[in-house]
């Protein structure tokens, strides 16, 4: 300590000299001492530097997220499945001759025109997206772009088969996945998945993920952040060619828990198939063991009427769902929920609002009334920078560290990694909101060192965690599977008792 005092003194006496030379010397050796002093430092340091928020909840998630006393053994999931091509989106329209423009959604795309509407249109909102697109022989054309695009990449497809494989990666847990499953798929497929010879085809179906990065531009449109835009003419999937094949394999198979996914991708098929064939789904749903929970994976939805129907009758009968908040302002205003009149999410989506929509939706069709006869007691919610799983009180448990699971993993996945490396994410969530948009409403805060916000509304139950986003994501698609199935991982159900 005494020889930084005899040097700033030496300082001192020296530049008193040098100003009667040359006025502007000192400031100009200040300057340089300025800059110099931090590495003058001794640089044992032994005061500790404090953990940022992004450490804090790091370390916390790791003694959070234990297992929950009863694990599935036997899990079936169905019924779309897939294989994706990866590729740049602006990459890919720029090789198809398309010039950028403006953006516009199209709920069946019918054109190349229409794909680069609505890619602008999705893009500039940073949003997922999933569209069919009508006529099959320019799919192929572009699909076959596609395929011979610099850096484009197979990867498995499909909500249910990409649940399954991350099920499947768990080596205590037997999975059967029941899909359209073709040649190039089924080489992919983890070895641990059981596929009926039933679900096996002779073609696999394509889809196409065009995908874009956080502050990519096209014309005048920048993307916000990272995310990607589906399209696909699938068939298979379409009419949901496999459900009943599912729905029969499980006598056998006997599993613990049922996934469902694939309802989207009826919609792009017609309204008078989808009618038709909803009916039929119901009824089969309906076949599955009362005691068998199911899962409901959606995904994103244009037609009110569609979604509608999915709410008023599929809802009801399955016991859990995940979606996104995408999915989750189309199903309020399908319905004539909260926020209705909410067009689009301005940024981050808020907390309230997103509370009160979950708690409408287990009240209106869910168990949260202990006299319903519905079976809806769990919702798995996920947005970029929050998850929230809502819950009525009785029926599920390990929520905190089920939750935090489905967070940590949307964390380590979208950077490529196995563990969460907090160098490369950053913490985007509130750190404190209300738990409705309207009164009465509680203020709530996260805690990082227990960084999972619990709250109750009437008989629903709220756990909310952060997620540390990553900062330059190398692949979306998939991570709201990844997160729903890392999420049932780590959820039990609560035995009921016999009435």
């Amino acid at each position: 300590m005494w020889r930084k005092a005899v040097l700033v003194a030496l300082l001192a006496l020296g530049m008193g000299y040098l100003y009667h030379t040359d006025p502007e010397l000192p400031a100009r050796v200040l300057n340089y001492v300025s800059e110099s002093l931090p590495q003058m430092e001794p640089s044992d340091s032994s005061e500790p530097r404090p953990p940022t928020l992004e450490e804090a909840i790091a370390r916390a998630w790791q003694t959070l997220i234990t297992a929950p006393a009863r694990r599935w053994a036997r899990v079936a999931v169905g019924v779309n499945a897939c294989v994706d091509v990866v590729v740049s989106g602006v990459g890919l329209l720029q090789a198809l001759a398309l010039e950028p423009g403006s953006g516009r959604d199209h709920g069946v795309l019918h054109s190349k025109e229409d794909l680069k509407e609505a890619f602008i249109h999705y893009m500039g909102k940073g949003a997922a997206a999933e569209r069919f697109f009508s006529d099959k022989e320019v799919f192929q054309r572009i699909a076959r772009a596609a395929a011979e695009y610099p850096g484009a990449q197979l990867y498995v497809g499909g909500n249910a088969a990409l649940i399954g494989q991350k099920l499947a990666s768990n080596p205590e847990l037997v999975v059967l996945l029941c899909g359209p499953v073709g040649p190039k798929l089924h080489e992919m497929l983890d070895e641990q998945i059981i596929v009926p010879p039933e679900s096996l085809q002779e073609m696999d179906e394509f889809h196409l993920i065009l995908e874009y990065k956080s502050g990519e531009q096209w014309g005048s449109s920048r993307a916000p952040q990272a995310s990607r835009f589906i399209l696909s003419h699938d068939v298979s999937n379409g009419e949901m060619s496999t459900l009943e094949t599912f729905v029969a394999s499980l006598d056998e198979f006997q599993p613990d828990l049922v996934v469902l996914s694939g309802l989207h991708m009826m919609e792009g098929m017609g309204r008078e198939l989808w009618e038709e064939r909803l009916k039929e789904a119901v009824v089969a749903i309906s076949d599955v063991r009362n005691e068998v929970p199911i899962h409901l994976e959606l995904a994103s939805m244009t037609d009110r009427d569609y979604m509608n129907l999915i709410l008023q009758e599929v809802l009801p009968i399955v016991n859990s769902i995940g979606l996104n908040e995408q999915e989750l302002l189309f199903l309020t205003q399908s319905g004539g929920g909260p926020h209705a009149d909410l067009t689009s999410w301005d940024g981050i989506p808020d907390v309230g609002r997103v509370s009160d929509i979950l708690l409408w939706v287990l009240e209106q069709q869910g168990r949260a009334d202990p006299e319903s006869e519905a079976d809806l007691t769990r919702i798995h919610f996920h947005t970029l920078a929050y998850h929230i799983l809502a819950t009525v009180d009785g029926h599920w448990g390990n929520q905190e560290a089920a939750v935090a699971a489905g967070a940590r993993v949307a964390s380590s996945q979208a950077c490529g990694l196995q563990a969460v490396d907090v160098t490369k994410v950053v913490l985007k969530a509130p750190l404190s909101f209300y738990s409705s948009f309207s009164e009465p409403r509680k203020s709530l805060t996260v805690d990082p060192t227990r960084p999972v916000t619990v709250w109750r509304r009437g008989n629903v139950s709220f756990h909310l965690t952060p997620v540390l986003v990553c900062k330059q994501p190398l692949r979306t698609v998939g991570l709201g599977d990844a997160i729903s199935a890392e999420g049932l991982l780590f959820s039990e159900v609560t035995p009921q008792p016999e009435l």
